[in-house]
C-alpha cells in the first residue's frame, strides 16, 4: 500500500492539493495490516514442518481472503463513495478488493473521475490490486520467503492456473522470481509506451497494470474509450495477448536465445511449437474475424477499418478476461454478444494471468471427447491422449472432466440462488431482463471478466445487486481465480479435521 501514498500529494498534475482523507486512509489500512501479520507471525513463528497438500489448500484459500479484507481497508477508511452521498459499506469495499486481487475488475463505484469521491491514491491502489493478483500473491511470497523449500511448491501448484504444471520447475523458488521478473518487466514496457503515446503517468501505471494482470480497471468511467486513440488501444490489445499467454514460454523463449544463437528463430520456438498458444490465436483471430463480419453486416460500423478496430479489442479483452471496453458493446447485435459470452468462458492460456476455463482444458476436452467417440463403435480401442509427443495422464484427464462438470453446475446453482434472491424492484424491468442480468453477473464473474452483457455491460457496475448478491458474486471471483478447489475445501467440515 505505500506506493499508492504518494499520489495523495500535488504531483504529476493528479490532484490539485493534498488528499487528506486518501493519505491517511492508506496509513490506517497499512497500520492495520502491520499489526495483524505481526500477530501471526508471532503466533506461528516457533511452527515447523513441510506444507503439505492439505496445507497448502488452507494457507491459499485463506490469504486470499484475507488479502481481500486487508484490501478493502483503504476504500473504507478514506471515506470512498459509491456515488454522492453514498459511502462504500464493507461489502462494497470487499467485493472491490477481491475484484481486483483476482483481477475481475467488476466494480461498484460509479464515479471515478471525481477525487472528491474516489481519491486518486485510493484509485492507484485499486489498479494496484490487479498487479499484486495478477501473476499471484502466493507466487510473490516464494519469491520472497526462501525458506518455505519443498513446502513452495505445493503453494504454487495451488495458485498458478492451469492443469498442467510447467510453470512450476523444479526449483520452485527460482521458477516464481523468473514469472514475477518476466511479468514485472511487461508492466513497466507498458507503462512506458503508453505514457509516450500521451497518457498521464498516473493512467499509464493503471492501466498498464490492468492490462498485464488481466484485471480491467480503469481510472475513467468509460475505461480505455475515454482517450479515443487507436494507437493506445492497438497497444493494450497487444499486451493483454501477451498476458493471456503462457509466462513458462517466455521463459523457455528466453533460454533458447541464451543457449543458442541470438536469433528470432529461437526466440519464437517455444510458441509456435505450443499446441494451447496456436489454438489460443486461432479463437481469437475466429472471433476477430466474425465479430468484425458481424459488425460490419449490421451497419453498427459503416466502415472496415472501424469495424475492425472495435471488433479486435473486445474480442482481445474479454478473451483474456481483462474487460476494458472502447465502446458499448451492450448496443450490438445478439450473435456478436452471445459469442462474446462464450468467449468469456474461453478465457486464456495456463500459467497466463487470464481467468476462464482456459484453452488447454478445451483442447484437452476436445480430444477426450473424440477419443469417447471413436470407443463407442471401437470399445476395444486404447489410444492416448497426446499434446504433441506428450501423453496425458489419466488423472489429469480426469481433472478436466471433472473442472468442466464443477464450473456447470456452479455456474447453474449460481445463476438460480442470484436471480431468486435478487428482487425485481432492483432491476424495476421484466424478470426475463432480470435473467439475463444476473446469468451474466455469474459469468463475468466466475470467469474473473468483470463487464458483462445487459444492465451490467462495459458502461454500468454491479452497484445495484443486494448485500447477499454481492457476497455470492464476490465468493464467485475467489473460486474463479483459484480455479475452485482452494475455496471449494473450505466448506467441507472433514477437511478441518486433524487425522
Amino acid at each position: 500500500m505505500v506506493f499508492s501514498l504518494p499520489w495523495a500529494f500535488p504531483i504529476f498534475g493528479e490532484t490539485a492539493e493534498f488528499e487528506f482523507a486518501g493519505f491517511w486512509g492508506i496509513c490506517g489500512a497499512i497500520a492495520c495490516s502491520l499489526i495483524s501479520g505481526s500477530i501471526l507471525y508471532l503466533v506461528g513463528r516457533n511452527e515447523h514442518g513441510t506444507i503439505l497438500r492439505k496445507e497448502a489448500l488452507a494457507i491459499v484459500g485463506l490469504s486470499w481472503i484475507y488479502s481481500g479484507i486487508l484490501g478493502c481497508l483503504p476504500f473504507l477508511f478514506s471515506g470512498t463513495m459509491v456515488t454522492p452521498e453514498v459511502p462504500m459499506t464493507i461489502p462494497d469495499a470487499l467485493f472491490e478488493s477481491i475484484s481486483g486481487f483476482t483481477t475481475t475488475g467488476a466494480s461498484v463505484l460509479r464515479e471515478l473521475e471525481d477525487p472528491a469521491l474516489v481519491p486518486r491514491s485510493v484509485l492507484f491502489w485499486r489498479s494496484f490490486t490487479h498487479c499484486l493478483g495478477g501473476m499471484g500473491i502466493i507466487v510473490l511470497f516464494v519469491a520472497i520467503l526462501s525458506h518455505l523449500g519443498a513446502g513452495g511448491k505445493a503453494l504454487m501448484k495451488r495458485e498458478v492456473p492451469g492443469p498442467t504444471s510447467e510453470a512450476v520447475r523444479p526449483r520452485v523458488r527460482e521458477s516464481a522470481i523468473v514469472m514475477w521478473t518476466i511479468y514485472v518487466s511487461f508492466t513497466l514496457i507498458l507503462a512506458l509506451i503508453l505514457w509516450l503515446e500521451g497518457m498521464s503517468v498516473f493512467d499509464a501505471f493503471c492501466h498498464s497494470f490492468g492490462s498485464m494482470a488481466t484485471g480491467g480497471f480503469s481510472t475513467h468511467n468509460a475505461s480505455v474509450g475515454y482517450f479515443n486513440s487507436s494507437l493506445i488501444e492497438f497497444t493494450i490489445a497487444a499486451f493483454m495477448v501477451a498476458a493471456g499467454t503462457n509466462f513458462s514460454l517466455y521463459f523457455l523463449s528466453l533460454k533458447n536465445i541464451r543457449s543458442q544463437d541470438r536469433s528470432w528463430k529461437h526466440f519464437i520456438a517455444p510458441l509456435r511449437n505450443d499446441i494451447e498458444f496456436r489454438t489460443y490465436l486461432i479463437i481469437l483471430g475466429s472471433a476477430i474475424l466474425f465479430l468484425t463480419y458481424n459488425l460490419m453486416r449490421n451497419q453498427i460500423y459503416d466502415n472496415l477499418p472501424d469495424a475492425l478496430r472495435y471488433a479486435g479489442f473486445q474480442a482481445v479483452s474479454i478473451m483474456t478476461t481483462t474487460g476494458y471496453g472502447t465502446g458499448d458493446f451492450d448496443t450490438w447485435n445478439e450473435s456478436s454478444k452471445m459469442l462474446l459470452l462464450l468467449l468469456m468462458f474461453v478465457g486464456g492460456c495456463a500459467g497466463s494471468t487470464a481467468g476462464g476455463i482456459k484453452v488447454i482444458r478445451f483442447v484437452l476436452f476436445a480430444k477426450i471427447i473424440w477419443l469417447e467417440i471413436e470407443k463407442s463403435f471401437r470399445p476395444n480401442v486404447v489410444r492416448p491422449v497426446r499434446l504433441g509427443e506428450t501423453n496425458i495422464e489419466q488423472s489429469i484427464r480426469n481433472d478436466v472432466t471433472v473442472y468442466f462438470s464443477l464450473v456447470l453446475v456452479i455456474f447453474i446453482f449460481s445463476s438460480l440462488l442470484l436471480t431468486a434472491i435478487e428482487p425485481n424492484t432492483e432491476w424495476q424491468k421484466n424478470k426475463p431482463e432480470k435473467l439475463i442480468d444476473c446469468t451474466s453477473a455469474v459469468v463475468a464473474t466466475l470467469n474473473n471478466i468483470g463487464p458483462g452483457v445487459g444492465e451490467l455491460g462495459p458502461t454500468e457496475n454491479y452497484a445495484d445487486f443486494t448485500l447477499t448478491g454481492k457476497v455470492i458474486l464476490t465468493v464467485l471471483m475467489l473460486l474463479g481465480r483459484l480455479e475452485l478447489f482452494a475455496i471449494l475445501v473450505l466448506f467441507v467440515p472433514s477437511f478441518w479435521k486433524n487425522y
